[in-house]
C-alpha cells in the first residue's frame, strides 16, 4: 500500500499519525508522516511516507488498512469513518487517500453499512428529501447546479436513496456533524475523488 503523496495540508491543527491534535500551525505548511513501522508485513515494501492534509475543523485522523474492511480492491474502495469524520479511498493499485468530511447531525440521520457508487454527477442539482421538508418547510423545492447548491461541484450517488458523497460550498461544515445524512467533502477534494472513483466502487460507512 502506498499513501498518495499529494500535498494533504490545510492551515489549522496539525494531526500526528496517531490522530492526536498537535496544536495550531502558523502560515507555513505542516506535514506529518505515516512511518514504516506502522505498516503490516503484507504491505508494499517500497512504502513512501506521505503527508496528510488536515483542516482546523477536523479533530483527528487515523489510518486504516483496507484488508480489514474489504475483500478486494476491484473498482477501488471507499471507507467513511463517521467517528473521525474522514473518508479513506484506495485505488486498485493500492494508492491511499484520506479526506476530511462532514457527517450527519445525529445518529437518527446516520446510516452505516455497505453500499456502492451507482452514479456520478459533475454539477449535480438538489432537491430536499420529504423528511427534510417536514423538518424545515422553508427549504426550496429545487436548486440547480451552481454556488448555492448544497451538493457542491460533484456528487457520487449510492444505492441508498437520498444518500450521497458530495462536495459543499459551505466549507464550515467539513469536520463537523452538520449534514442531513450525506457525507460532504471540500469541493476540491470531491473533484479529486470523483476523478478516481468509478460506478461500482464499493463503499462502507462505519
Amino acid at each position: 500500500m502506498r499513501i498518495n503523496r499529494r500535498n494533504f495540508i490545510r492551515q489549522g491543527a496539525a494531526v500526528t499519525a496517531t490522530g492526536l491534535v498537535a496544536g495550531p500551525v502558523a502560515a507555513q505548511q505542516v506535514i506529518t508522516q505515516v512511518t514504516p513501522d506502522q505498516l503490516t508485513p503484507e504491505q508494499d515494501p517500497f512504502f513512501e511516507p506521505a503527508p496528510i492534509r488536515v483542516d482546523r475543523n477536523v479533530s483527528s485522523f487515523t489510518t486504516h488498512e483496507w484488508g480489514g474492511y474489504f475483500d478486494t480492491l476491484n473498482n477501488g474502495a471507499i471507507l467513511v469513518d463517521t467517528q473521525t469524520r474522514s473518508l479513506h479511498y484506495w485505488t486498485e493499485a493500492r494508492d491511499y487517500w484520506i479526506f476530511p468530511t462532514s457527517v450527519p447531525m445525529s445518529p437518527e440521520l446516520t446510516r452505516l453499512g455497505r453500499t456502492k457508487v451507482v452514479r456520478k454527477k459533475d454539477g449535480p442539482d438538489w432537491r430536499p428529501t420529504p423528511n427534510m421538508l417536514k423538518r424545515d418547510p422553508s427549504l426550496p423545492e429545487y436548486v440547480g447546479p451552481g454556488p448555492d447548491n448544497p451538493l457542491g461541484t460533484h456528487a457520487l450517488y449510492l444505492t441508498w436513496q437520498y444518500y450521497r458523497i458530495h462536495g459543499t460550498n459551505d466549507t464550515r461544515k467539513i469536520g463537523r456533524m452538520s449534514s442531513n445524512g450525506c457525507i460532504g467533502l471540500f469541493n476540491e477534494d470531491i473533484a479529486t475523488l470523483f476523478s478516481m472513483a468509478k460506478v461500482g466502487t464499493q463503499v462502507l460507512l462505519i
